[in-house]
């Protein structure tokens, strides 16, 4: 494997990303026959197929896959040493990936606003989904750094605290709850939920807060992904959700929704930068992740529901 070349791996990294020698050709600005030569000089080197040539796309192998793994750790590497070089240089500059749970959506404007001020020589992309596709690139070293509101287990991770959120149980503001204070959790448990997907941390919360009332887990909600769909149920009076307070700011001042006072509630929850702990840390990942701690009043939103 000592001809390997670097100019082959991204080739092998483009038809993996674009499953086909012709889109990988287009986004390396080469030719078609001179990607697949590549691959076949690769496989060549490697004596192993690489690919499966399938009419609907190529598929890596086994053996693919590993050099595919090889192939992103050479990549990494060459991005921090170019932020190193930078480091020498005194300069902080360069690109960074950050992956954030959907929630995230409401303030990353600002965030990325306030963080480009700082650094304007550094580019900073925010990819935002749902939370289980967020830790897969962080797994699959796509990402630099997620934003979550609870760090995974299946990795190994540090990670930096930048701020606290609160949930909330809304209503439509007609609801015959709102207005009273103190609803018990019992109560407050017979109403019909919306609720966010599995595996999201606000799901996730949601179940532990009702897991004390007796029969509460046999109740059917109604479930979506998406909390723009929820907020919109929930003024249509279909039911009930629990909800972080900041993505219901602006309907709530608008008197479109109602935050009901809840015994037991909001519950505090805090904001977490995370890494995975095998790959260091480049100069511009630390000012990212610099930046979120000590900035995060400028663009985070009251965590506390009025």
């Amino acid at each position: 494997m000592k001809n390997i070349t670097f100019r082959q791996l991204r080739s092998l990294l483009a038809i993996e990303t674009h499953g086909k020698i012709v889109d990988a050709a287009k986004v390396l600005g080469l030719t078609a026959p001179a990607v697949t030569l590549q691959l076949k000089q690769l496989e060549a080197e490697a004596g192993v197929q690489l690919f499966e040539r399938m009419a609907h796309g190529m598929y890596p192998t086994e053996a693919g896959r590993a050099v595919l793994a090889a192939a992103r750790d050479i990549n990494d590497r060459l991005h921090l040493l170019s932020d190193e070089m930078n480091a020498f240089k005194g300069l902080k500059r360069g690109r960074i990936t950050v992956g954030a749970v959907s929630t995230v959506r409401y303030f990353a404007k600002p965030m990325h606003n306030a963080f480009s001020a700082e650094f304007p020589d550094i580019d900073l992309e925010v990819i935002i989904d749902r939370r289980a596709e967020t830790i897969e690139r962080l797994k699959n070293r796509t990402i630099d750094i997620a934003l979550v509101g609870r760090p995974p287990r299946n990795i190994s991770v540090r990670a930096a605290i930048f701020g606290e959120h609160s949930l909330v149980v809304v209503s439509a503001p007609n609801h015959s709850l709102v207005g009273r204070s103190a609803i018990s959790k019992a109560e407050i448990a017979e109403e019909h939920f919306i609720v966010r997907g599995l595996g999201s941390s606000t799901r996730i919360f949601f179940e532990r807060f009702m897991n004390e009332v007796p029969g509460r887990a046999a109740r059917a909600n109604t479930e979506m992904d998406g909390v723009e769909d929820i907020k919109r149920a929930v003024m249509a009076d279909t039911g009930v959700a629990f909800l972080a307070a900041h993505s219901v700011a602006a309907e709530v001042q608008a008197g479109k929704l109602a935050i009901l006072d809840v015994a037991g509630l909001p519950i505090r929850c805090q904001w977490f930068a995370v890494s995975r702990t095998d790959r260091a840390m480049t100069p511009v990942m630390t000012a990212f992740q610099e930046f979120l701690v000590r900035q995060s009043g400028k663009f985070l939103p009251d965590a506390q529901p009025h």
